[in-house]
């Protein structure tokens, strides 16, 4: 449901969402795709790796991708990889579409 939420959200932007369920499955679609140019991520998510650890190799790997970490819970500015955009869940919708037009721009 948050999945689906967050595509909305990326659609409203006037972007188009490639959906993840997890952070491996996102690795992969990456090293498939050329086009991803913003990672819009929760913290807490299933896989191998946690939404700031998925940044941190975002970041290794990719670094002209911009990424956007959302949370519910505390994250150190420290933890997050240089450049990373946070927003403390709740968050108003209106701010994370401003967010992905200017990260994608």
């Amino acid at each position: 449901m948050l999945l689906l939420m967050a595509s909305d959200i990326v659609e409203d932007a006037g972007l188009h969402p490639i959906l993840a369920g997890n952070a491996d499955e996102a690795i992969r679609i990456l090293e498939a795709r050329k086009d991803v140019c913003v990672v819009f991520t929760d913290v807490r998510m299933p896989g191998s790796m946690d939404g700031v650890r998925l940044a941190v190799a975002v970041r290794e790997r990719w670094p002209p991708i911009k990424l956007l970490i959302v949370s519910g819970h505390l994250v150190k500015d420290s933890d997050l990889p240089k450049g990373t955009r946070f927003f403390s869940k709740p968050y108003p919708s209106e701010a994370i579409i401003s967010t992905l037009r200017e990260l994608a721009a």
